[in-house]
């Protein structure tokens, strides 16, 4: 059992494109809370909660550098929509984080692999593990390497209206509408909150959201509505 576990990490440094110096270092990025509780073992929260600050640092610097003309408030907000949850799922499904996480019996009976918010979690964590063996430098390639893409994308897009602007002014297109937004679901530590939203119209639910923050995930409900 050990050693398939040793094969699949070694898949994910090849993943990644980084060999891990202290293989322990990885496993505990990748070992939720539930997997640590059922054998005693520190799992990935402090890692991710380290994670966090790394990326946004790292993309803060890359945007002051690259992004000249951006203003200070264009620069925020291009990094809330870079750095979120969907984001770093997208990550996470890119290099197949989803097969190496270390989980409990009851998320992985619940499909706890394929959950947006372990999965953005973990990815956080092995950020923090890149620094923490590699030096920032190898932390920072990696997020540049999994981000610039979205942030060149946010970028070209941040004068444009946001998704609730542009939901309104779409539903309000055929007369006066009732749009609310209520916070359904609050959950994880104070220093790693998690909001889910609901988006309604006239009193009928459109579409749910996920964020770090309140306004978060009131904008990916907004976002999912327009998608619809």
């Amino acid at each position: 059992m050990e050693l398939e576990r040793e094969k699949k990490l070694k898949k994910l440094e090849e993943n990644i494109g980084y060999t891990f110096k202290d293989k322990n270092l990885l496993k505990k990025a990748l070992t939720h809370t539930s997997y640590a509780n059922e054998h005693d073992l520190q799992s990935n929260e402090k890692l991710e909660f380290l994670g966090d600050s790394i990326l946004e640092f790292v993309s803060s610097d890359y945007m002051y550098k690259k992004y000249t003309t951006l203003k200070e408030g264009e620069m925020t907000k291009v990094r809330a929509t870079v750095v979120c949850e969907e984001s770093l799922y997208k990550i996470a499904i890119t290099h197949n984080f989803s097969d190496f996480l270390y989980l409990g019996k009851s998320e992985i009976m619940t499909g706890g692999n394929k959950r947006p918010a372990i999965l953005a979690d973990s990815v956080e964590a092995v950020i923090a593990a890149l620094y923490i063996d590699g030096g920032l430098e190898i932390a920072k390639r990696f997020i540049i390497d999994n981000l610039k893409d979205e942030i060149e994308i946010a970028t070209k897009n941040v004068g444009r209206k946001d998704y609730k602007t542009v939901l309104q002014e779409e539903l309000q297109k055929n007369g006066e509408v009732n749009i609310e937004y209520k916070i359904i679901n609050e959950s994880g530590p104070d220093h790693d909150k998690r909001f889910e939203a609901q988006v309604l119209l006239n009193g009928k639910s459109l579409a749910t959201g996920k964020g770090k923050s309140k306004k978060e995930a009131e904008m990916q409900a907004a976002k999912k509505a327009l998608e619809i």
